[in-house]
């Protein structure tokens, strides 16, 4: 396959955290969407007593109308119920997308046509196991109703090689490694990667009635397993892919372009390197078309403390400033961070949010928050966003991978932020939070 050669450096202007500007953030309080028991039984792959319910994502339009797509265990399948602008519930009874009893339906991701709002895209991981050592295909559906009903799941990968999974070592791996982003004119992004390592890419031209067949953009018997990928697109159909590597305690992000809409991608190169583990990158195009990346980084390898890291390209990813750390300072009861989710506005704000861990080798438990209001150039200090711990005392869910996208913002700055839990033995619920900035309410520091 012929590929796109570009070349990358580092521009040492680092990130302000000492932010100009502290903003004022408008919350409306926690919508329930689901609870359920909280019964997680040894894995005995798809007959697994599994009951309870986890998994949650977000996306919104231009209106503030949000959809909330979450995976009930017991049932084995993916939900979705969509809500308006002030919270109130626009379907009689969620709707069940997938539709897969026998097998296992985890970690979906959602997009809106940008052309036409009330289309919603959804992907997720069924595990299918298919001859392989792992069970796991990406299956996609779409609904062209506003969540009101889905079209019947299209497997796009149909491949055995446990498609879904980001691996750290042979031993451990997160499910949930992949992405999706919509442009205009019916195109459709998707990358998912496999146990093995394979990172892989397929495109819709016709809103996701069919797909490419699967590229490969890495991956090989010999190469470092590719996981939790990203994609961002830009302007005139560039693309934009970033993700991390496994097998490797001191493994970078790696970063690939498409100029044509995903026809050939540049050789992949590495973006922010240090001796650190860097990993769960998400990216982010800004409507001045700046590139902005999020990362957790570790220097204790894949299994000691994290920090989030910032940094952004001016240059449509050919350079990229000097990284820094915005989620200092942590909370006093957190010792470590991680698994971020990205969002910017029409105003140019960019707005993280992350799993707070009080203890680094546990479940998370709540949720934090970094804003910039200067796209990029200073963050504010980091917060707590209200409401992301379970009051009852369950752990953050997500309890089959922590590669998730927890948050949505429209143009106007709407948040939609969700969050699950489980608590073993006794609940597991699913929520959604709601907030705004308050352009009136900032504070000059």
């Amino acid at each position: 396959m012929h590929r796109l050669r570009l070349f990358f450096c580092l521009v040492a202007i680092p990130v302000s955290i000492a932010a100009t500007a502290t903003p004022s953030i408008a919350w409306y309080g926690n919508i329930e969407i689901a609870n359920g028991h909280g019964e997680k039984g040894p894995w005995q792959q798809n007959n697994s007593r599994y009951d309870y319910v986890d998994d949650p994502t977000v996306a919104i339009d231009q209106y503030g109308n949000m959809a909330v797509a979450w995976v009930d265990q017991a049932r084995k399948d993916v939900f979705v119920q969509c809500f308006s602008d002030d919270g109130s519930t626009q379907l009689a009874q969620p709707f069940n997308v997938s539709r897969s009893p026998a097998t296992f339906s985890w970690l979906p991701r959602m997009a809106r046509a940008p052309d036409t709002p009330e289309r919603i895209y959804i992907l997720w991981q069924e595990i299918i196991f298919s001859g392989g050592s792992h069970g796991g295909d990406m299956l996609f559906a779409r609904s062209d109703d506003n969540g009101a009903t889905f079209a019947q799941p299209l497997n796009i990968s149909d491949s055995i090689g446990g498609d879904g999974k980001g691996r750290i070592n042979r031993n451990v791996w997160h499910n949930g490694s992949f992405d999706l982003v919509a442009g205009s004119d019916d195109a459709l992004y998707v990358t998912w990667t496999e146990y093995d390592g394979p990172l892989w890419f397929s495109r819709s031209t016709d809103g996701g009635k069919s797909f490419s067949r699967p590229q490969r953009i890495v991956g090989n018997g010999s190469a470092k397993p590719a996981r939790g990928p990203s994609l961002a697109l830009g302007k005139n159909r560039t693309l934009y892919l970033a993700w991390a590597i496994g097998d490797d305690n001191g493994g970078d992000i790696h970063f690939a372009k498409s100029v044509d809409g995903g026809a050939t991608f540049s050789e992949p190169q590495i973006i922010a390197p240090s001796s650190s583990y860097s990993d769960a990158p998400k990216l982010a195009v800004a409507p001045d078309g700046v590139l902005h990346l999020v990362y957790a980084e570790s220097n204790g390898g894949p299994f000691g403390k994290y920090q989030i890291r910032y940094t952004r390209s001016l240059d449509g990813g050919r350079t990229f400033e000097t990284s820094s750390e915005i989620s200092k300072p942590l909370p006093t009861y957190i010792e470590s961070v991680g698994f971020p989710s990205l969002s910017i506005d029409a105003a140019d704000r960019l707005y993280v949010v992350y799993e707070l861990f009080p203890e680094h080798r546990q479940h998370p438990r709540g949720l934090g928050i970094a804003v910039s209001l200067d796209g990029g150039r200073s963050f504010a200090s980091p917060s707590v966003v209200p409401g992301s711990s379970d009051p009852a005392g369950g752990t953050n869910g997500s309890h089959q991978g922590l590669l998730m996208t927890k948050l949505a913002v429209n143009r106007a700055g709407a948040m939609a932020i969700v969050n699950s839990s489980l608590e073993q033995g006794k609940h597991s619920r699913v929520w959604l939070i709601r907030g705004k900035i308050d352009p009136s309410g900032v504070r000059r520091q």
